[in-house]
């Protein structure tokens, strides 16, 4: 059985969104996931897409994803961010996620992006022991901010 790397099509997005609340769960936050199938399909195959998908299929079945978008850095140009990568837990341990990972670093090579960024939790010590390994370099001088919809409706609201 191989492993065969393909871009994500709209009629692949249940199974992203169910690869999706698999890492929210691994990531300690079951029940952050708000996002749909309706949305993701809207999201990434409307007229403006607002990102691309890679999925891993194994016997026909997609077992993980890579889920990224444009983003541009004042100072080195076009970037990548790589918003989540993931392979279903039964499946780990088969190069699956490498072979996501390294779709994505090929697909910025291709486009000419002058880096590909993401986010990892700083518990994750196998993910960042991966990364580095790779040579990405892992920031611990930098912080991430967020703020939820409940906090910009605050902000927007107390302006006027």
């Amino acid at each position: 059985m191989s492993i065969q790397i393909r871009g994500g099509k709209k009629t692949d997005m249940p199974s992203v969104l169910k690869l999706i609340k698999e890492l929210a769960h691994f990531e300690k936050e079951p029940d952050a996931v708000i996002v749909t199938v309706k949305d993701l399909e809207k999201d990434g195959f409307g007229e403006t897409p607002l990102f691309k998908t890679f999925v891993a299929e194994l016997a026909n079945e997609i077992v993980g994803m890579a889920l990224f978008y444009p983003r541009y850095s004042t100072w080195k140009g076009p970037t990548i961010h790589l918003e989540d990568l993931i392979v279903t837990q039964s499946k780990r341990g088969l190069n699956i996620g490498s072979a996501l990972y390294t779709k994505v670093i090929e697909y910025g090579y291709k486009k000419g992006v002058k880096r590909i960024e993401w986010v990892v939790l700083d518990w994750n010590t196998s993910a960042i022991e991966f990364y580095k390994k790779t040579g990405a370099v892992v920031l611990d001088d930098w912080n991430t901010a967020q703020m939820d919809e409940q906090a910009i409706k605050n902000h927007i609201t107390t302006l006027k």
